[in-house]
C-alpha cells in the first residue's frame, strides 16, 4: 500500500451511486454511470452555491448547515439520475419495448413514483431511525432521579449503536457492496489526486479506500456534537418535546459538526488523527476494494470537476 503523502488537501469530494460516482468540486458537480456494455453516461452540472450568493450564507456554523442541505439535494438528484438509467438496463430490451410504448410509458411512469418515495423515505428515515427512535427508547427510562445529561448520554449511546447496525446490515446487501466498492474508488482517486500523481488506474489502485475526510467521518462528528449540544438544551422529560427541540437545533449541530470536520481535516497532528479515528473505523463498512472499472469511473468524472485553478479547491 502506498504510504499517503499528500501535496494539497482538496475540497473535492464525491458520492458512491448505482454503478456510477458523483463528484462535486468548487465550480460544479459531475455524473459519470457505467453501463453494462462498457459505455459511459455522463452528466455535469455548473453550481456555485448559496455562499457565492450572500457572504451571510459563508460564515462559519451557517456555512455548514447551508452545505448540508445542499449535498443532499445535489446527492439525491444523482443518484435519482443513476438509478433511472440502471432501471432502463433492468427493463425488457429495447425491441420489445418501442413495439409497446404504451407499456414503455407506463413503466417511466412507475419509476418516477418509485424514485420520489425513495426520496421521501431517504430524507424520513434518517430522522426516525437516529433521532426520534433513540429518543424514544431513552424516554422509557421514566424515573426523574436520572440526571438530565446522563440521559443524554445514553441516547448517544443508543444512536451510535443503531448507526454501527445499520451500517452493517446494509454493507451485506448486494448492491450496497458494489455501490460501496464504488466509494472505495472515489477515496483512492482523491488520495491520487492529492499527491499530485497522474489520474492512472495504476496509481489510483495503489492507494488505501479509507480518508480521513469522508462524509461517514462527518456523521460520527454530528453524533459526537449532537450529545454535547442536546445535553445543554435538555428542557424537558417528554419524548415528543425533546425530539422536537432537537430538531430545531439540528442545524447548529450541522454548523458546530462541519466546523470540526473542517478543522480535523485541515491539520495532522495527534489530536486530528484521535478526532477522525471513529470515522476511519466505521470505513471499514461503507468502503469496499474497487475493481478497474470502478476506478476508471472515479478518474473520468474527478478530471470533469478539477478547476484549471489549482487554489480553488484547497481545503
Amino acid at each position: 500500500m502506498k504510504k499517503i503523502c499528500p501535496v494539497k488537501r482538496t475540497m473535492i469530494g464525491g458520492q458512491a451511486l448505482m454503478e456510477g460516482l458523483m463528484m462535486r468540486g468548487p465550480e460544479g458537480y459531475a455524473i459519470t454511470v457505467r453501463k453494462s456494455d462498457g459505455t459511459y453516461v455522463q452528466k455535469d452540472v455548473a453550481y456555485a452555491g448559496l455562499k457565492s450568493k450572500s457572504k451571510f450564507w459563508g460564515i462559519p456554523v451557517v456555512r455548514g448547515a447551508v452545505g448540508l442541505f445542499e449535498s443532499m439535494r445535489i446527492g439525491i438528484s444523482a443518484l435519482n439520475f443513476s438509478a433511472e438509467i440502471y432501471a432502463q438496463e433492468e427493463l425488457a430490451d429495447p425491441e420489445a419495448a418501442a413495439e409497446n410504448k404504451e407499456e414503455a410509458a407506463k413503466q417511466s411512469k412507475m419509476m418516477s413514483i418509485a424514485t420520489a418515495v425513495a426520496t421521501v423515505i431517504g430524507i424520513i428515515l434518517p430522522i426516525v431511525l437516529f433521532f426520534f427512535l433513540p429518543t424514544l427508547i431513552a424516554g422509557l427510562y421514566k424515573s426523574y432521579e436520572i440526571h438530565p445529561i446522563l440521559r443524554n448520554l445514553m441516547e448517544g449511546g443508543i444512536r451510535i449503536v443503531l448507526f454501527t447496525l445499520f451500517l452493517l446490515s446494509v454493507s451485506q446487501m448486494k448492491d450496497i457492496k458494489r455501490t460501496f466498492a464504488f466509494h472505495g474508488a472515489e477515496h483512492k482517486a482523491i488520495h491520487c489526486y492529492e499527491a499530485d500523481l497522474p489520474l492512472t488506474v495504476e496509481n489510483v489502485k495503489s492507494f488505501p479506500k479509507a480518508h480521513p475526510r469522508c462524509g461517514t467521518s462527518f456523521l460520527f462528528v454530528v453524533m459526537i456534537v449532537s450529545i454535547l449540544v442536546f445535553s445543554l438544551v435538555n428542557w424537558s422529560s417528554n419524548t415528543f418535546i425533546r425530539f422536537g427541540i432537537r430538531i430545531a437545533f439540528l442545524p447548529l449541530v450541522i454548523g458546530l459538526s462541519y466546523e470540526m470536520n473542517r478543522f480535523a481535516g485541515r491539520y495532522d497532528n495527534f489530536f486530528t488523527r484521535f478526532l477522525r479515528a471513529p470515522g476511519m473505523l466505521f470505513q471499514a463498512f461503507t468502503t469496499n476494494e474497487p475493481d478497474s472499472d470502478m476506478i476508471e469511473v472515479a478518474i473520468d468524472a474527478l478530471n470533469r470537476v478539477i478547476p484549471q485553478d489549482k487554489e480553488a479547491d484547497k481545503w
